[in-house]
């Protein structure tokens, strides 16, 4: 067990670090930040901070001597560079980043451990796709296998046509089929050392444009039955990476059970409602799996809750926000707003 007062190093310096930072501040733990970029968010409530890039070994090893654990909060994370880290724990491991970093790697993965994705087919070059489309059909979706987020890196195709002299990066894709959903959800589990793992309430999620807008528990009726598959999966693939911490697996509900998605080794944006929802949170359970300590209840303290990103301009009417007393606004620092960046997020618990 790694004891309150100790020092928790997070690789990325974004919200969720932020948001990891907090909770850990409010079991004793102090947090250490390593980024490149110089403007941390997450910095800011830290009681340190080391601005290098990710293949400075020597940063690096500097860093880890100063905390008796380190964790992630985004998957992007260079895996070869954290040799450096030395003896420190690395939680989650190096397996998990690897798996999530690599979207076919993620669903031949998934696959072997039973689940049911999307159709897919590796692409590095036009006559790839062409060939992927002829197997699979349109539409579908063409995605760049590493670092696109928010809907970053994807592109859709309609039909055969819309592949035609289409200016593919110089990078490994993977093509994938359409599925026909009736509603998008995740799962979130934290997975302690010792194999215990808890299960929040799973969110039914809306995006917009790629972009998780909007999130909302208790799980509704309507793909209610699909979750004990989903999390069942879930389970399978915490097992299989030796997983400590907070994971999550995106899902389309579908007629016929779900389909897996995408997952995140990390905290997770629809897990945001746990903040105030839950008995304890998303943030706060992962801070007790790293750290060895007992994990808290998952539970909901409310009826339901539904929260809201705060995308670009939408962060501006705060005091609007707050007019409300139901709603619980966290806004995440960042200088300046534009379209698609996430300023913060809302809360608002259903009381009554």
């Amino acid at each position: 067990m790694i004891a309150p007062g100790e020092t928790i190093g997070i690789l990325g310096g974004g919200q969720l670090g932020r948001m990891i930072a907090i909770a850990a501040a409010r079991l004793g733990y102090r947090c250490h930040i390593y980024a490149p970029e110089p403007d941390s968010i997450a910095a800011e409530v830290s009681a340190a901070f080391t601005c290098a890039a990710w293949d400075d070994a020597e940063a690096l090893a500097k860093f880890a001597a100063d905390c008796a654990v380190v964790t992630y909060e985004f998957e992007n994370v260079p895996v070869a560079p954290l040799a450096a880290l030395g003896d420190v724990p690395l939680l989650p491991n190096t397996r998990a980043l690897e798996t999530a970093q690599d979207r076919l790697s993620e669903k031949r993965f998934v696959t072997e451990l039973g689940g049911t994705p999307a159709p897919f087919v590796p692409v590095d070059s036009p006559e790839d796709l062409k060939a992927a489309i002829a197997a699979i059909g349109a539409p579908g979706i063409l995605k760049t296998r590493r670092d696109g987020y928010d809907g970053k890196g994807q592109w859709r195709i309609m039909s055969p046509g819309d592949a035609e002299g289409l200016d593919l990066p110089v990078q490994a894709l993977i093509y994938e089929g359409f599925v026909t959903f009736f509603a998008e959800f995740s799962v979130i589990v934290c997975r302690a050392a010792n194999g215990e793992v808890r299960f929040y309430e799973s969110a039914l999620n809306v995006h917009e444009q790629g972009i998780l807008a909007t999130s909302t528990v208790p799980t509704p009726q309507e793909i209610l039955w699909q979750i004990p598959e989903a999390r069942a999966l879930a389970a399978k693939v915490a097992e299989a990476l030796d997983y400590v911490g907070v994971l999550t697996l995106e899902f389309f509900a579908t007629e016929n059970g779900p389909v897996f998605n995408e997952m995140a080794p990390r905290v997770h944006n629809s897990g945001h409602w746990t903040i105030e929802g839950a008995l304890s949170c998303q943030f706060e359970n992962h801070v007790r799996a790293i750290c060895g300590l007992p994990l808290g209840d998952p539970g909901l303290v409310t009826r339901g809750a539904v929260m809201r990103n705060l995308i670009g301009d939408d962060a501006h009417d705060w005091a609007g926000i707050l007019s409300d007393p139901a709603n619980h606004l966290h806004l995440y620092g960042k200088a300046a707003a534009r379209p698609g960046r996430k300023m913060g997020h809302v809360t608002r618990l259903v009381l009554d």
